[in-house]
């Protein structure tokens, strides 16, 4: 067989697995879902009960897709709903093979504004979040297994005004998947970074807390590529990160900007 048939057989062992994901109604998540469905994987989407966006939505993506996903209402700031993501996981399908912590929220404060209340509300979700699914993940993962968090260019990159508790969520995350890399590697499970620059989601759209549409479409023409991300581009990159042709990285953060980070100011 030639090199290149080889290639094209390739398996990247995802196929059968079973996958939680956080934030799964919208977005990243919600992409996330529909790129497993495409490779024989199966989701647990986890949905704060209060998001707008509606999960089954992102069920039926997967369906059409000729995937399964069950949709789970769970807060993150709740370590017993992140318990039971993990739980139906096994319940349901009988392995738990990825997490990916990916859900998240954005407010705009200023510092003069940054109450301890707003400070730890942010902290909850977007760092202790995380750590609550990677606890909950480790304690069922056998060797095989992938982790994903969800960081930001803001706070993983750049400094952010105005969002001084999201920014330090989001640098945190690079921090505690870099530990929890070396702790879990000698049980044969991997722990990623990824860090989206600016992608379209509804999350970057809302403009009271973020850029909104018309800020997006402005920084889109200072990226090397002309434009900003779109979800299904981090999603892809996420799904290579737990599939078997990322065997060996871990500890690690990739970007995923369109070269923003690496443009030398105009």
């Amino acid at each position: 067989m030639s090199s290149v048939s080889n290639l094209t057989a390739r398996d990247d062992g995802l196929a059968g697995k079973v996958a939680v994901i956080t934030g799964g109604a919208s977005g990243i998540g919600r992409a996330l879902a529909l790129a497993y469905a495409r490779a024989g994987v199966t989701s647990i989407l986890g949905y704060h009960p209060g998001d707008p966006h509606d999960p089954t939505a992102a069920v039926a993506d997967v369906e059409s897709a000729g995937g399964r996903a069950l949709a789970i209402p769970a807060d993150v700031s709740d370590p017993a709903a992140v318990r039971t993501l993990v739980e139906t996981a096994i319940g349901e399908f009988g392995r738990l093979d990825i997490a990916v912590a990916n859900a998240g929220i954005l407010r705009r404060a200023p510092i003069s504004e940054m109450t301890d209340e707003r400070w730890d509300d942010m902290l909850s979700v977007d760092l202790t979040g995380v750590l609550r699914l990677v606890r909950s993940a480790a304690e069922k993962m056998g060797e095989g297994g992938a982790m994903v968090a969800v960081s930001s260019i803001a706070g993983g990159v750049y400094g952010w005004g105005d969002h001084a508790h999201y920014a330090a969520a989001k640098s945190g995350v690079l921090g505690l998947i870099r530990s929890v890399s070396v702790e879990l590697a000698p049980r044969g499970i991997r722990a990623n970074a990824v860090i989206p620059g600016l992608i379209e989601t509804p999350q970057s759209l809302d403009a009271d807390n973020s850029l909104g549409p018309d800020g997006l479409a402005k920084a889109g023409r200072s990226i090397p590529t002309g434009r900003v991300g779109r979800a299904d581009e981090v999603a892809r990159t996420i799904r290579f990160l737990t599939s078997d042709d990322a065997s060996y990285i871990t500890g690690q953060q990739v970007i995923v900007d369109g070269g923003l980070t690496v443009r030398f100011p105009d």
